[in-house]
């Protein structure tokens, strides 16, 4: 939930700043808002986003996973969106839905 709420309150941020951009990317800064050829924000803007909510991009990374993992509860779905390891799959939906958990196999 945490990523939707940060999506949603950048994507209100962004419409108030940059209402008549047409920069395609999802993260922009004022310097590129106007540019679409350029990137969408270099390293040093995204890290000083981050530093300013004391989060860590990883952190980010990780709610999204696990809130997909709630709503599909599979395993091959997230490996296929996210690029992960069956295993670490397996283990977002077992921390997504301990209910349904199976025991593990010694």
């Amino acid at each position: 939930m945490l990523t939707l709420h940060l999506l949603a309150a950048w994507l209100t941020e962004r419409r108030r700043n940059w209402p008549a951009s047409d920069n395609p990317h999802l993260l922009i800064t004022s310097h590129c808002a106007h540019h679409p050829a350029q990137p969408s924000m270099s390293y040093c803007a995204l890290r000083a986003a981050f530093d300013q909510t004391g989060m860590l991009p990883k952190h980010l990374w990780s709610d999204r996973v696990l809130d997909e993992a709630r709503h599909t509860a599979d395993p091959v779905h997230l490996v296929r969106v996210f690029g992960i390891h069956p295993h670490t799959a397996v283990r977002y939906v077992h921390a997504a839905h301990p209910d349904k958990a199976l025991a593990k196999i010694r």
